[in-house]
């Protein structure tokens, strides 16, 4: 069977259970806020494939566990939703693979995160190493700006206790979000602002924007090494060439349907329903 688990229903999921149902899919689809482990899943098993499409980066961390616990499999895996839901891992990944983004510190205290930040040469941006939707980002333009924002981060909480720092690009007034659906793009959008921050849920203009072969290698790369089903990724033009900024394990997909025409629904639908007949008997259970 093939579980769809939300907590708030966004376009996204509303585009989801009606591509099911334009499929004659039988589908289970439910406010996993109003559901108790294991007692309201009952009728999940090995062998179902199940979208979790909770808002929350924890919830569905928490859930993909469960879930995978029980022999589902789940789209992302919770491997893949972690490592996105961390800027810090999937920065040192990237480092690791050799492959493009910004000059990156990560530093933890007072002193050393205005050392980093000074090390890269303002202007930087501060980031929360979880995060979504451009919250919570600050670019810093002097010395006395870092140490207020340092400051300030150190009030925070302990998960400001650790600084992520990255040199501020210029890139032209846009950046790029391709769509990845089982390793492969889906769509690609531009979205262009006047304000340096360029999330859609911040305002940005979505555009559709032509593949040229270096992006495309770029972004075949970024999802080969990242792995799981369902990725946005995020690049900015430089003039040394495209470099990936970040990575999301569970992305909304509105702006970009708006941007290309693309039914990004109907594919997560469809590529949900061959990894459902992969699982039937004989047929193999591995993740992308």
């Amino acid at each position: 069977m093939l579980h769809i688990f939300y907590s708030r229903l966004r376009m996204e999921e509303k585009a989801l259970y009606k591509a099911a149902a334009a499929r004659g899919t039988e589908v289970d689809f439910r406010d996993a806020g109003d559901l108790v482990w294991p007692d309201d899943f009952e009728n999940v098993g090995p062998g179902d494939v199940a979208l979790c499409r909770c808002v929350s980066q924890t919830q569905n961390i928490a859930l993909t566990q469960l879930l995978e616990g029980r022999g589902v499999r789940t789209i992302n895996p919770p491997e893949t939703m972690l490592l996105c839901g961390d800027k810090i891992a999937t920065a040192a990944l990237l480092d690791r693979e050799k492959i493009p983004q910004p000059a990156w510190r990560v530093a933890s205290s007072f002193d050393a995160a205005v050392k980093a930040a000074e090390s890269l040469g303002y202007p930087v941006v501060f980031k929360p190493a979880a995060g979504s939707w451009g919250r919570l980002l600050a670019k810093v333009s002097d010395r006395e700006a870092c140490e207020a924002i340092v400051e300030h981060k150190q009030h925070m909480g302990p998960a400001h206790s650790v600084f992520y720092i990255q040199k501020y690009v210029e890139k032209g007034g846009f950046d790029l979000r391709a769509v990845m659906i089982g390793g492969r793009t889906a769509t690609l959008m531009k979205r262009a602002s006047s304000h340096w921050i360029t999330n859609t849920a911040r305002g940005a203009t979505p555009e559709p924007f032509p593949m040229d072969a270096e992006l495309e290698a770029l972004l075949n790369r970024t999802a080969k090494v990242v792995g799981g089903d369902f990725l946005a990724i995020d690049v900015f033009g430089t003039p040394e060439g495209w470099i990936v900024n970040e990575i999301n394990g569970q992305p909304e997909f509105h702006g970009s349907v708006a941007a290309t025409g693309v039914d990004v629904g109907g594919l997560m639908i469809d590529y949900a329903l061959d990894s459902l007949k992969s699982r039937s008997p004989g047929g193999g259970a591995s993740h992308v």
